[in-house]
């Protein structure tokens, strides 16, 4: 395929900077009708959503989050929060985990916008969709005295909970050892949190105690896993040489968890290692 010349061969922006700049160059009429298209699409989501419509939800809130100005990082955040639970009721638990990391990211944002205006340094809870955020109440942060800052913080702390909350769900369901550390890690920083509702921190301490041994299981399985495929590979590999993985030893050392390898000698028995009649 050949490169464009001329006016066309510039490359197009990258989305982060077109959302950095869409602010600036779209008209405030345009804009104030951009926040209302994608207010009315979220309250017709939140609508379906009470219903247990949650396939059509998702779809209004994915419309929502298409129209919505993209340097709206926390109204974005609140939408992509509510695609999450929309995924979670559905039991789509990777697209659920990929939809709260990104409001998460997005609340990130947020406060590093926050702190720059303010040179500061720096069944699963509630799982109902996020109230509505209209054109009114969307307020930029530069905008904001500061008890409407107090209030967008505490706005932020909410949603980061609901987020949080939603991803640990979907990794505790998604199941595998990554998963089921990262969903650990998502309950530790919830258990830190000190706006979490009596039930969701109760879940938080449930699951506290439930995963680590799920966690730890996942690893041994895996781990077993691992070391059979490098047993086949290896057997092929010491073959030719009269030798074979059962010539050798994994040894556990329980203080560490590591292992450390010990050749136990013999050899020349193939697959069967000292003899018998190995194989498979």
């Amino acid at each position: 395929m050949s490169t464009p010349t001329g006016s066309n061969s510039t490359p197009p922006k990258k989305e982060e900077e077109n959302d950095l700049t869409q602010h600036e160059t779209i008209p405030p009429d345009d804009e104030a009708a951009m926040r209302m298209g994608s207010d009315g699409l979220k309250s017709e989501g939140n609508g379906l959503f009470v219903q247990g419509k949650y396939a059509m939800a998702l779809a209004k809130y994915s419309q929502a989050i298409d129209a919505c100005p993209r340097h709206l990082e926390y109204e974005l955040a609140v939408l992509r929060s509510n695609v999450a639970v929309c995924h979670l009721k559905l039991e789509e638990w990777k697209e659920a985990v990929d939809s709260a990391t990104a409001a998460l990211d997005g609340l990130e944002r947020v406060e590093k916008a926050e702190k720059g205006e303010t040179g500061e340094e720096g069944e699963e809870g509630d799982q109902d969709a996020d109230e509505m955020v209209s054109a009114a109440e969307a307020a930029r942060p530069e905008d904001l005295d500061e008890e409407g800052r107090r209030k967008r913080r505490d706005d932020v702390a909410r949603i980061r909970a609901k987020a949080l909350l939603r991803r640990a769900r979907a990794r505790s369901e998604l199941g595998g050892w990554a998963n089921l550390e990262g969903a650990i890690e998502d309950y530790k920083r919830l258990e830190a949190m000190d706006n979490l509702t009596a039930t969701d921190r109760k879940v938080v301490r449930t699951q506290l105690r439930a995963l680590p041994p799920r966690a730890r299981e996942a690893q041994e399985q895996e781990t077993a896993e691992m070391w059979s495929k490098l047993k086949d590979l290896g057997n092929g590999l010491l073959r030719p040489f009269g030798l074979s993985t059962d010539s050798f030893k994994m040894v556990k050392d329980e203080k560490t968890g590591g292992y450390s390898v010990q050749f136990q000698g013999g050899g020349g028995g193939g697959r069967g290692g000292g003899g018998g009649a190995g194989g498979e």
